[in-house]
């Protein structure tokens, strides 16, 4: 119940004594877990191990959805107050352990008074019942309306748009998801599904990822849609979402999923989840999305005129690249981004090279000439500049793009090709499931290459200025024009 209920003024009223302790209880407030570009984002004193939220969708993509987020966490320490990352919705309960408890907002927080004081180590089961508004600003993300009803992208920091939890990262979860929708709408979301009820003209679809996720890449797609179903490489099931009236038209593009999926199980090793898929939808965001296992597509990219094949087919296999690197393996810090986008644009380039003859090293001779204006607008790509607060996905600039996969250019010129492929076999191994960082990925670097690769990376990850190029001294960079304009997730620049 709100802080300002019925019990709470009566208890507040009881006594003078009451009066006097309320009034030194601390005043809500919004935490973080110190994230450098996202202060606010997440919250410390526990880690959430499961999530099980419920929609109801009631046929109408303006209208809030009812739901209800029970989030199953260990605390990490002794906690009397649980902050959750929340905003865009109404509370109307909050329960902690089957009790009922007391909560206030504060900044994009949820504030909530555990009934009882909780301890180190403990499991708690936090239950909101809530709103879920999918209007408000497009561009700070959360439900995407579609023609034919919603979708979702929560990257960087949108999924507490939808849902309360703990909105970064570094806090991966298994999540299970209940939609509700009317008996003619047919609602997909990321794992596989786990039941189907029909009652009352309307159905219940569950669905269960059998991989801990991100909150910002949870999906939910509600709409008149066909699910196409083939099979990957090892019998991979292979599910793609698509407007039903496109289903013709779009075949031709996703066909070619089980192929590109064998191509990068080539690169890398296998493919890291449960099965995977295109979500095509009906709406313009201005970017493609890797959401976990159900990638985000905007329909316009595959039926309209202004985009070739060949980068059609490697903006696929960019998100496609994603679910290693980003997805299974997800970046501790909103700083090791790079690391997401600098591969998903490796594999993307090395992609059109092998099967459009688009050269690499011209693309990455191209990139290393504006890295330094890169990097003068956005800031080195492993210590990016703060995205401006009214357009958060501003964080995804040129330099985290290409001039990131030039990182990875370099060090395969400054380690060989061998010793760059065994890594990046290794890096998705080692840290599958996980959240980790840039250090990590350096320290592992050095120890495949069997030296210290600090100064390197120093001056690649940190600089200013771009380092000379591993085998090209003949290289050079521009000097530093007007800020480049920023890119969203993910969409490689149009080709000229």
């Amino acid at each position: 119940m709100p802080l300002t209920s019925r019990r709470l003024r009566a208890a507040l009223l009881a006594t003078a004594s009451v009066t006097l302790v309320a009034a030194t209880l601390p005043a809500p407030e919004p935490l973080g877990i110190g994230d450098r570009l996202f202060p606010h984002l997440g919250n410390p004193g526990y880690d959430v191990l499961a999530y099980d939220i419920s929609f109801t969708y009631k046929g109408s993509n303006t209208k809030p959805l009812d739901a209800v987020t029970t989030i199953d966490a260990r605390t990490t320490t002794p906690l009397d107050r649980i902050n959750l990352d929340f905003a865009r919705g109404t509370v109307r309960s909050v329960e902690v352990n089957g009790l009922e408890a007391e909560f206030a907002t504060a900044g994009e927080d949820l504030v909530v008074d555990a009934p009882a004081p909780l301890p180190g180590g403990a499991p708690v089961r936090i239950t909101v019942r809530h709103t879920s508004d999918p209007t408000g600003n497009k561009a700070n993300g959360g439900w995407v309306p579609t023609a034919d009803g919603l979708a979702m992208a929560n990257q960087a920091d949108a999924a507490h748009r939808v849902f309360p939890g703990n909105d970064h990262p570094a806090d991966k979860a298994y999540f299970t998801f209940r939609v509700t929708a009317p008996k003619e709408f047919t609602v997909v979301a990321g794992g596989l599904p786990a039941g189907r009820r029909h009652r009352a003209g309307a159905t219940t679809w569950t669905y269960r990822t059998e991989h801990p996720m991100a909150t910002e890449l949870a999906q939910v797609s509600i709409g008149r849609s066909a699910v196409l179903r083939r099979t990957g490489p090892h019998g991979l099931p292979v599910r793609d979402v698509v407007p039903a009236a496109d289903r013709e038209k779009l075949e031709p593009w996703l066909k070619k999923t089980p192929a590109q999926l064998a191509w990068m199980e080539k690169q890398v090793g296998p493919y890291p989840f449960e099965t995977y898929g295109l979500l095509v939808a009906d709406t313009e965001t201005g970017f493609e999305l890797e959401t976990q296992t159900l990638s985000l597509f905007e329909r316009s990219l595959f039926t309209g005129t202004g985009y070739p094949e060949w980068y059609v087919d490697s903006v696929m296999v960019h998100e496609l690249a994603h679910q290693w690197f980003g997805d299974s393996v997800s970046p501790r810090s909103w700083s090791d981004l790079w690391l997401n986008e600098g591969h998903a644009t490796w594999y993307e380039a090395r992609y059109a090279e092998e099967h459009a003859k688009k050269p690499l090293e011209r693309r990455m001779r191209e990139a290393y000439a504006r890295s330094d204006t890169w990097r003068a607008a956005g800031g080195p790509p492993a210590r990016p500049d703060v995205p401006t607060p009214d357009h958060k996905i501003s964080l995804f600039r040129p330099v985290v793009y290409d001039g990131s996969a030039l990182i990875l250019y370099a060090l395969r010129e400054e380690i060989g090709e061998a010793a760059f492929d065994r890594l990046e076999r290794t890096w998705v191994r080692a840290y599958r499931d996980e959240s980790a960082n840039t250090r990590q990925f350096t320290t592992l670097a050095s120890t495949i290459a069997g030296r210290d690769l600090t100064a390197f990376f120093d001056g690649w990850l940190y600089g200013k200025k771009t380092p000379p190029m591993p085998g090209h001294p003949d290289w050079r960079t521009e000097a530093p024009r007007k800020a480049a304009a920023a890119h969203s997730p993910a969409r490689a620049p149009k080709p000229e």
